[in-house]
C-alpha cells in the first residue's frame, strides 16, 4: 500500500529512517515505550491499560518486521497483563522488556527470564515511609512496588509539582546511599539499580536482533537514553526513527524527536498506518 496516512517526519535522519523501515521491514525493529504511549497516564498506575487499538496495530505491524519490542521500566509480566499481549495471534514474536532490560518477555515461550534483584531495593522499600513522613509528602503520594524498584507517585497530591519537588533531593539522597539511581518521570520518581535503562535494554535487542533500521517511540524522561542509543546507532550508519507520544509535562522528549504524535491514541494510529504501508520480505 502507499505511504500517503503516514505523517511525515519534520527531520532529515527521521524521514531517512522511516525510508529504511519501509524499504526493508523484516530487518527492522520496532520498539515503544507502554505508559503514557501505548497507554494513557492515569492518576493510578494500577489502573493503566492500552489503548484499544493498540494490540490490533501491533499484530498486523509484527509479523512484516523483525522484531517489535516493549520496552518499559514495569515488570514485564504486569506490562504484558495490562497491555493485553499474551496468546494473541500475530504477537507470537512479540518481546517485552521490562524493568529496562533486566526482565524479558516472549510471547512464543510465554516465560520471562529476569537477573536477580538488587539488595538496595529492599533496603530502599524499607526505609521509604519513614523518608516521606520526614518530608511532610505523604498527603497524595502513592507508592508503586515495582519488585526491582519503586516508585514515588505524586499526581494525587493537592500540588503534584511542589510534592515531586520536595521529594526528589531526599530520595536523591536514599538512592544514593544504597547504590540505587533516581529517574524521574511524569510526576514519579523511581528509585532502582544503576545500569537499567531504555537505552542500553534497546541496543542491546537490536544488536541481537541485527537490525538495520529501527523506530522507538516514547513519552518521558526515561525514554531519553533510548533516543540518546538510537542517535547513536544513526551516528553509526543504522537508521532510525524517534517517535514522540508528545505532551506538555515532557517537553525535551518532543524537541529531540523526529515525529511528535499527540497521545497514545495518534501513536495507535500511526502503527496501523505503518502496518498498512508495509509489505512482506
Amino acid at each position: 500500500m502507499g505511504t500517503e496516512s503516514l505523517p511525515r517526519p519534520t527531520t532529515a535522519a527521521g524521514r531517512e529512517g522511516l525510508a529504511a523501515l519501509l524499504a526493508g521491514p523484516e530487518r527492522a525493529v520496532v520498539a515503544l515505550d507502554f505508559d503514557g504511549t501505548l497507554a494513557e497516564i492515569v492518576d493510578d498506575p494500577e489502573q493503566a491499560r492500552a489503548h484499544p487499538g493498540a494490540v490490533p496495530a501491533l499484530a498486523a505491524l509484527a509479523p512484516r518486521v523483525a522484531s517489535v519490542a516493549v520496552v518499559t521500566g514495569r515488570p514485564a509480566g504486569v506490562a504484558v497483563r495490562y497491555g493485553g499481549f499474551a496468546g494473541v495471534p500475530g504477537l507470537e514474536h512479540l518481546v517485552v522488556l521490562g524493568h529496562y532490560g533486566a526482565e524479558r518477555w516472549d510471547a512464543v515461550t510465554g516465560t520471562v527470564q529476569a537477573a536477580p534483584p538488587h539488595p538496595g531495593v529492599a533496603a530502599v522499600r524499607a526505609e521509604l515511609p519513614g523518608v516521606l513522613d520526614r518530608a511532610g509528602a505523604w498527603s497524595g503520594t502513592w507508592i508503586e512496588e515495582k519488585g526491582r524498584a519503586v516508585a514515588v507517585h505524586t499526581r494525587r497530591a493537592t500540588d503534584p509539582q511542589a510534592a515531586f519537588d520536595a521529594l526528589r533531593a531526599p530520595l536523591a539522597d536514599l538512592a544514593t546511599r544504597h547504590g540505587l539511581v533516581i529517574e524521574p518521570g511524569r510526576m514519579v520518581l523511581e528509585l532502582r539499580p544503576p545500569g537499567m535503562d531504555k537505552g542500553v535494554a534497546l541496543t542491546d535487542h537490536i544488536r541481537a536482533t541485527g537490525a538495520s533500521a529501527v523506530l522507538y517511540a516514547g513519552d518521558d524522561l526515561g525514554d531519553l537514553a533510548a533516543f540518546a542509543a538510537v542517535e547513536k546507532l544513526r551516528s553509526d550508519g543504522t537508521p532510525g526513527l524517534l517517535v514522540c507520544s508528545a505532551s506538555a509535562e515532557v517537553p525535551d522528549l518532543a524537541s529531540r524527536a523526529d515525529l511528535a504524535l499527540p497521545g497514545p491514541a495518534a501513536v495507535v494510529d500511526f502503527l496501523a498506518a505503518l502496518a498498512a504501508s508495509t509489505t512482506s520480505g
